[in-house]
């Protein structure tokens, strides 16, 4: 049997195809509470991100990459609209963050906007004209081993890759990157330091929003190239745990991703190969270890032993000087 045919290659390439999703919005999520905010809503921003994304790829034309660059654009942008609501409500109006991440879910996710603009486009049951399909990368894709697994995979999973790098730069090598840790660390302090709190928290809750539809429209354009409503089943609340279970690290947010994204593919490759177990087993293990991930570090002890930023879903309120 070819190596790259063996199940542990297959589960690999597979783990990084299901996990990029979760890559784009738990990095958004993260840039938005390492400034002190909390989202809630990506669940939701997600769900808007796929069916816009979605829509946009079924009435554009043109070369398949222009296509996809658009729609997957339009997936970002629906979503950061979506994000907007919520900034303004947390920073601007000082609202409760869960309440307002929760509000935003409920108004955007499955019962809500996307599904509504699901049903009055009429997108379900449409095959998508233009998908995300697998790059053949310098030729290497039949590399033994690393070549499904690194050299195979589509233009999204190389974006996400030079997302993490990009945030790890940006967050521990540039005085703006310094400047969002201080935010969400002491407000009072970086204000006190000349730096814009308000200003710093709407960027990035609004870039977390736009990532969160990036990663929806990956589930719209390339797991499943069609539209359903809830199509994204919770991958929001997994990303939100993943931020948590990465410790706010952008490194191993994308280890984490790709742990989630092994569990989320083990029952379809384990099934292809004529393993027959229960699929509700496997299609339960992303969300159970999200469920332990929450446990494990929902006391005041460990989120501070986490690193979790100090003024996370605080409001700031500036003293008048």
């Amino acid at each position: 049997m070819n190596v790259n045919d063996s199940i542990v290659v297959v589960l690999a390439a597979s783990a990084i195809f299901y996990g990029t999703p979760l890559v784009f919005a738990a990095m958004g999520e993260l840039l938005a509470e390492r400034s002190g905010v909390l989202n809630l809503g990506v669940e939701g921003m997600m769900l808007t991100g796929a069916v816009t994304a979605f829509w946009a790829v079924q009435h554009l034309s043109g070369p398949d990459w222009l296509v996809l660059l658009l729609a997957t654009m339009i997936g970002g942008l629906a979503a950061l609209a979506v994000s907007v609501i919520h900034a303004v409500l947390v920073v601007g109006l000082r609202a409760n963050q869960i309440v307002s991440g929760l509000a935003l879910t409920i108004f955007a996710g499955a019962t809500g906007l996307s599904s509504y603009v699901g049903n009055v486009a009429r997108l379900g049951g449409q095959p998508a004209h233009h998908e995300y399909t697998a790059i053949n990368v310098l030729g290497l894709a039949d590399v033994p081993v690393l070549g499904p697994i690194l050299f195979h995979q589509n233009a999204l999973v190389y974006a996400s890759w030079a997302l993490v790098l990009v945030a790890l730069a940006y967050l521990h090598r540039t005085r703006t990157g310094l400047h969002v840790r201080a935010v969400g660390e002491s407000p009072q302090t970086a204000d006190v330091m000349g730096i814009d709190v308000a200003r710093y928290r709407y960027a990035h809750t609004l870039a977390g929003g736009l990532l969160a539809g990036v990663g929806g429209a990956y589930f719209s354009l390339a797991i499943t190239p069609n539209w359903i409503d809830g199509m994204t089943s919770g991958a929001g609340w997994i990303a939100i745990a993943l931020v948590i279970f990465a410790f706010w690290r952008p490194e191993l947010t994308l280890a984490g991703a790709y742990l989630f994204g092994l569990f989320s593919s083990l029952g379809f490759v384990l099934q292809a190969r004529q393993v027959h177990l229960p699929p509700e087993v496997f299609a339960s293990l992303p969300y159970l270890m999200t469920v332990v991930v929450l446990v494990a570090v929902s006391t005041g002890w460990a989120r501070q032993r986490l690193g979790a930023p100090a003024a996370l879903g605080t409001p700031y309120v500036r003293e008048e000087r």
